[in-house]
């Protein structure tokens, strides 16, 4: 994985504006691993692809992170100051070698297994192409019960109950504490998937969790930056008639440099 070029992250933010946000995750991911083929991006666990787009936001805007968030009791208007560092667990290096699976039967990824009371269940961690088909079924992620339910389906490979294969498996039918079992296992292995932050109100002294979302958090932060500089590309070629390719192949400094002389 490289950095990405003025040019080169512009034309991404292009392509990704008529996008869905998933697929928007692997055109970033595209452009920085270009020796990568796109389906092995697509099956790229959920922590292993936020990590990826953790350490390409870094490259790309620097180590802070800043945000706005507003207090579910006293409304008050918070401003968020954090670093990288501080959403990035440290076992959750950004990799995307995929294991080879064993069986194949669900296509791409590493496989577990997990053993609790009696049984024994062989899954693969959730990829971008899971949550794509659970959205695509109609299901939201706010309705957390259906969606979480199909999604653990697709990434389901084996349950063995007493030593016996089961032929078909509904994962209603199982013990719930099976389900929690595997859930938990999931995160463990895959920790960059889920990762929340612990909110403070100074104004009312309330304290929430809030879940960090990379990849919107990133997006949001690509469309501002492309709009700034589509204004300074504007105000260049009109000063000096210059194209928008050797404007763009200019370092920041450098542009900034000329915009200072032109509103001087």
């Amino acid at each position: 994985m490289r950095a990405l070029s003025a040019a080169e992250l512009l034309a991404v933010w292009d392509r990704g504006l008529v996008q869905p946000l998933w697929q928007r995750a692997l055109l970033l991911l595209a452009a920085a691993c270009p020796e990568v083929r796109p389906e092995t991006l697509a099956r790229l666990s959920i922590g292993r692809r936020n990590a990826c787009l953790l350490t390409l936001r870094e490259w790309t805007f620097g180590r802070q992170l800043e945000s706005l968030t507003n207090c579910p009791v006293c409304h008050e208007r918070l401003e968020l100051n954090f670093a990288v560092a501080d959403v990035r667990v440290a076992e959750a290096l950004p990799t995307i070698v995929l294991a080879p699976s064993a069986a194949g039967e669900q296509g791409q990824g590493e496989e577990y297994v997990l053993e609790h009371s009696g049984y024994r269940v062989r899954f693969r961690l959730p990829d971008t192409l899971d949550l794509t088909s659970v959205l695509e079924s109609g299901q939201r992620f706010e309705d957390i019960p259906p969606a979480r339910t199909a999604l653990l389906a697709r990434c389901l490979l084996a349950v063995e109950r007493d030593g016996e294969v089961l032929a078909s498996v509904v994962l209603d039918e199982l013990p719930p504490e099976l389900i929690t079992a595997m859930l938990d296992r999931m995160a463990q292995v895959d920790p960059q998937a889920d990762i929340t932050l612990a909110l403070n109100c100074p104004a009312c002294r309330h304290r929430w969790p809030a879940l960090f979302d990379i990849l919107s958090f990133f997006w949001q932060e690509i469309d501002a930056w492309a709009q700034r500089l589509l204004d300074d590309v504007h105000t260049l070629a009109s000063a000096y008639g210059w194209p928008e390719a050797d404007i763009l192949a200019l370092s920041p400094h450098r542009r900034q440099c000329y915009l200072d002389r032109i509103r001087g």
